[in-house]
């Protein structure tokens, strides 16, 4: 067969494909960004907390958001049998190795991956994506994976999981993610390829204006020209002409004090004792506690930023929500809405989109190749 005749066939496949998704317990958006990004049509998310629910409609407002307890969701309700894919992260609070206090099989949170199985179910999408924290691989001795994928067996899906580092897919930050992917027309996925370079904090947001502790201003001038700028940046500038949300949150004057004998790279251990007095007990301190980013290397994990204390790399203050989110990979024209401290958490839950992305683009090419082989067959 010709080489054209091929392109034909792959052209007619795409245009009669169906690229609705659904995104439950979306957050922010993150993998909604990514879904996106690959050519996927958001029809409908689900998330529960009204603020990220509102983030979301901001951002995609061509979407439904249903902002509802999910398990008082009946899906058919809202959109149509076989959508693409269902795709979503359960709240993972009783999986984090980091949560020893919650950590166990009597967490509620940890159950709440039934209402994902259960849009599946009545969905039947082609594809479904299940993202949560590494540490649900080890949890139970690994048998809650075990079991989910069997449950996902028994409605007809073969499963792939992986824990992937978004810093290998040009995400300025090394944030690991278990992704477990499932089809239900006998695809054998496989992960994307690692990209063959990482993006350094200084890369990702030495473009983003000057500020100061404490600063509150919605719109200010990059720092750079977009010809000065790394090629990240340039890629989360497009569609902006100015850097939005330069929020950045109050510390007290004895954190500021603290800030200044840790070096990029180093934590609370840096800080002499004699201004740490308030710690009873320091062997308790977390190792990201007071956190000054490396400038040169990706980013730590962006959790719950404003409470770890992270560092500006080179300024004595916090990070920024715009810092913060060009860290996560969200666009400059990407707004986040409710109180700062919501904000921060939104961002610190999020998905990276340009991890998320990278996954979309290989489950959309691998859909359409098995449906050209299919073809090619018949």
């Amino acid at each position: 067969m010709k080489h054209s005749e091929l392109l034909e066939i792959s052209k007619n496949i795409d245009n009669n494909l169906n690229f609705d998704a659904v995104d439950i317990f979306s957050g922010a958006g993150g993998l909604s960004i990514g879904a996106e990004r690959a050519g996927l049509n958001i029809a409908v998310a689900v998330e529960k907390d009204v603020h990220a629910a509102e983030t979301f409609l901001h951002n995609h407002p061509f979407s439904k958001i249903l902002c509802d307890d999910i398990c008082d969701i009946k899906p058919l309700n809202h959109t149509s049998v076989n959508p693409f894919i269902v795709f979503g992260g359960p709240p993972c609070q009783g999986f984090s190795t980091s949560n020893t206090k919650t950590r166990s099989l009597k967490n509620a949170n940890n159950f709440l991956f039934h209402q994902f199985l259960r849009f599946v179910e009545e969905l039947q999408p082609s594809w479904f994506l299940f993202e949560n924290v590494e540490g649900i691989t080890s949890f139970d001795n690994g048998n809650t994976v075990k079991e989910i994928k069997r449950l996902f067996s028994e409605l007809g899906y073969s499963t792939t999981e992986k824990v992937l580092y978004a810093s290998d897919y040009g995400v300025p930050q090394h944030r690991n993610r278990f992704i477990m992917v499932g089809n239900r027309l006998g695809i054998d996925f496989n992960f994307p390829e690692k990209f063959d370079y990482k993006v350094s904090v200084e890369e990702a947001i030495s473009d983003l204006p000057l500020l100061k502790n404490g600063d509150n201003i919605n719109e200010l001038s990059y720092s750079k020209k977009v010809s000065e700028s790394s090629d990240y940046a340039k890629l989360m500038r497009k569609n902006s002409t100015k850097s939005l949300q330069n929020f950045v949150s109050r510390n007290r004057d004895y954190v500021l004090e603290r800030y200044k004998y840790i070096a990029q790279g180093q934590n609370w251990k840096a800080i002499p004792d004699e201004l740490m007095q308030n710690y009873t007990d320091k062997n308790n301190c977390h190792s990201g506690i007071y956190k000054r980013l490396n400038s040169k290397i990706p980013s730590v994990v962006i959790s719950n930023y404003r409470k770890n204390m992270l560092i500006h790399p080179f300024e004595d203050r916090g990070l920024s929500v715009r810092e913060a989110a060009r860290l996560q990979s969200f666009p400059d024209n990407f707004i986040f809405k409710g109180t700062l401290s919501h904000i921060q958490q939104q961002i610190g839950n999020a998905v990276p989109p340009l991890l998320a992305e990278a996954i979309f683009k290989a489950i959309k090419l691998q859909h359409e190749r098995a449906l050209i082989v299919n073809k090619l067959v018949k």
